[in-house]
């Protein structure tokens, strides 16, 4: 099957010889699961994208969904596609059988998800929502909202939403206005305007369920008086059909640069007697509810922003070598055939690039995946509490590093292309359009350097923190007694030094008073720390690929060869950045912070 969404031999060389997924399949959850269940799985999903996602991607993007008489209208092709996403069960792929789902791996399901993510990113938010927003009933709703909501969603019938944002707060979701007035009867009618819903209106599913953050009448200010709650589109009976139409109205499609195939919508929540909805949790703790959702939105993000660049790097792969254009540097006769572009060294430093930045990314993603198992099914409490903190530590990374470096992989396709690139003839700018929403939504870099440097590596006292650094010099230990990786284990080391060095010095200021300069420079940290990381996955990627080429492992040679080379290019190109992003970090530099508004 001809498919520009992923290598196959990388997905199966990090699932299984990177992060070794099958081990997990020791824990009950998925004893039922062998190697060959979970490639059947992946193959599905696979089949699916590429004959399925794919097809209309570009369709959708040059046709926007549009309101007509009441409704909105899209491309027939979307609601197709999603529902073989729901006959097929890949929908709820992670969920357990007794949910309808396949009780797969974190890491299967999200590649599952990923692939297809990165056939039509914009068909696949739909599904995505749904899921976020279901697991979010399943983790804090009732017994009752979990019937009358969860399953349906799960199985396709209902899709979901998440609505935090209002056109006067932006992220500051402190400052949100939306009330929810109690009624007597256990709902409530809720009264405000939400904004940059995505999947907030269509005609794909029977029901939109959406989570609505509000806040009740004795509410405190700020975060701490913020609720959370179910509004659907349709009232849903005690019997489960459908009754009347809720008091939710779009009041508008935002029309966006990419990710054209989903609906951006404004809502307005209670026009007229307000639109019922049902407290989820506690009263005034819906944002530690909402950020269930949030955080696995988060991680989906890293993986969409991955699977972008993936298939940008796959479409510019195969350009360079069909593309024949110039001769080697010193022929001047021309008469000579002209080389396929990826005989050209700064094409192939181009491409070089983008797969150190994809294959690395996709690494972090799949350990954000494996410690979400590790979390929930670890053998001891000892165990399950690391990896919960490992996996708070990381996911400002796993969301951020692959928005911010995998779009600059999607840059650099374009520039492989040339002139095309840059003409919608290739599909190589529609990837950056799309991927370059990443960056900003579920939490800008902005916001992640904050939480990464703000809270996570403090965290219980910095134990996460210094419990990530462990892993990470024992990974140095093991490489550095491998002579092809010797070099490499300390350009890592220096790296992991420096960015110790920059988080002391932090650390210093902050603890003085100054937390503003302290954090001044957080998205500059997050770029550092996140450089390191994928720098320690790359080494271990190296590893692993050594022992595939010493023992006749099941890839090709030539594919190990590569990774050993990718992890070369990393380590010599990539790592030198966090030194002198950590000289300028350690020196706590206020430039930026110090300069009046007025010079600007």
């Amino acid at each position: 099957m001809q498919q520009h969404v992923i290598n196959t031999q990388d997905l199966a060389f990090q699932l299984f010889e990177l992060h070794k997924t099958e081990d997990l399949l020791r824990f009950d959850r998925y004893a039922e699961h062998s190697t060959e269940t979970l490639q059947a799985a992946l193959d599905l999903a696979l089949k699916v994208a590429v004959e399925t996602f794919a097809p209309h991607a570009r369709l959708v993007d040059e046709e926007e969904p549009r309101f007509e008489n009441g409704k909105v209208v899209m491309r027939p092709e979307v609601k197709r596609a999603l529902d073989v996403l729901r006959e097929t069960g890949l929908i709820a792929a992670g969920q357990s059988f007794e949910l309808g789902g396949m009780q797969l791996p974190v890491a299967v399901a999200q590649m599952c998800s990923g692939m297809l993510k990165g056939a039509n990113v914009g068909t696949h938010a739909y599904a995505g929502l749904t899921l976020g927003a279901a697991n979010l009933i399943l983790a804090h709703g009732s017994d009752e909202q979990k019937a009358r909501f969860a399953r349906p969603m799960l199985e396709g019938r209902f899709f979901g939403t998440m609505c935090l944002t209002e056109p006067h707060a932006g992220s500051s979701l402190g400052d949100l206005r939306t009330r929810a007035e109690p009624v007597g009867d256990g709902s409530y009618r809720l009264k405000g305007n939400k904004i940059f819903i995505s999947a907030g209106d269509h005609e794909l599913s029977d029901n939109i369920v959406h989570m609505v953050l509000a806040r009740l009448p004795d509410a405190p200010p700020g975060v701490k008086g913020i609720s959370l709650f179910i509004v659907p589109k349709v009232l849903v009976n005690d019997d489960g059909s459908l009754g009347e139409r809720n008091d939710v109205a779009l009041a508008g499609l935002i029309h966006k640069m990419g990710y054209r195939g989903t609906t951006s919508t404004m809502l307005n929540f209670g026009e007229k007697e307000g639109a019922v909805g049902y407290l989820v949790g506690e009263p005034h703790n819906g944002l530690a509810g909402m950020f269930h959702m949030m955080n696995e939105a988060r991680i989906g993000v890293g993986l969409g922003a991955v699977m972008l660049g993936y298939t940008g790097y796959l479409h510019a792969l195969d350009y360079a070598r069909d593309r024949k254009q110039g001769r080697p540097f010193g022929d001047k006769d021309p008469l000579t055939d002209q080389v396929p572009l990826i005989r050209h060294a700064d094409i192939r430093r181009m491409l070089l690039t983008q797969k150190a930045y994809v294959e690395g990314g996709l690494a972090l993603c799949l350990e954000g995946a494996r410690l979400v198992d590790e979390k929930r099914y670890g053998e001891n409490e000892a165990d399950r509490a690391e990896a919960a903190g490992l996996l708070d530590l990381l996911t400002p990374l796993i969301k951020s590093w692959p928005s911010q470096f995998c779009l600059e992989a999607n840059s650099l396709a374009i520039q492989v292309h040339g002139g095309y690139g840059y003409t919608r003839e290739y599909p190589v700018e529609q990837f950056y359009r799309d991927n370059r929403l990443n960056p900003i939504h579920e939490g800008t870099h902005g916001i992640q350097g904050l939480d990464l440097l703000g809270r996570k590596v403090t965290m219980a006292g910095g134990a996460h923190y210094q419990a990530l650094i462990k892993r990470m010099r024992r990974s140095i230990a093991e490489a550095s007694e491998i002579p092809s990786l010797k070099d490499n284990a300390a350009r890592l080391a220096s790296a992991i030094d420096d960015l110790v060095g920059a988080t002391d010095a932090i650390s210093a200021v902050r603890g003085a008073g100054e937390a503003e300069r302290a954090l001044a420079n957080a998205s500059l940290y997050l770029e550092a720390f996140g450089h390191v990381v994928v720098g320690w996955l790359w080494l271990r990627q190296a590893q692993a690929a050594q022992v595939g080429l010493d023992t006749g492992g099941p890839q090709t040679a030539d594919f190990y060869l590569g990774k050993l080379k990718a992890c070369d290019f990393f380590a010599r190109y990539e790592l030198p950045k966090v030194s002198s992003l950590s000289e300028l970090l350690k020196e706590v530099d206020g430039t930026a912070l110090d300069m009046a508004d007025e010079c600007f």
